[in-house]
């Protein structure tokens, strides 16, 4: 799946089949619904969702709590535009180019 085709899923009620948990939870927070996607990352251990995790805490402006994230994940803290960012994470996420 492109990222394009991956967030034209987002007019979806919920996500697509089969997604790991990092990228179902990346799928919520493209939704704005950062409980949900929370939870997801929150109960995955693997690094993806700690990438995933960071990028939460910074959308909610938590500053620190993303950074910490970011360690976790071992990747270096973003500062761009949020959007941008997820649309990087969804690329990687899915194996691909953005």
């Amino acid at each position: 799946m492109t990222p394009d085709a991956f967030s034209a899923t987002l007019a979806a009620a919920s996500p697509p089949e089969g997604l790991a948990a990092p990228l179902a939870a990346l799928w919520w927070a493209g939704r704005g619904d950062w409980d949900q996607a929370h939870a997801l990352a929150q109960d995955d251990a693997s690094r993806d969702a700690a990438w995933v995790h960071a990028h939460l805490h910074r959308r909610e402006g938590d500053e620190g709590n993303a950074r910490y994230w970011y360690r976790r994940a071992g990747r270096p803290a973003a500062t761009g535009p949020l959007e941008a960012e997820w649309r990087a994470m969804a690329a990687a996420l899915l194996g691909g180019p953005a």
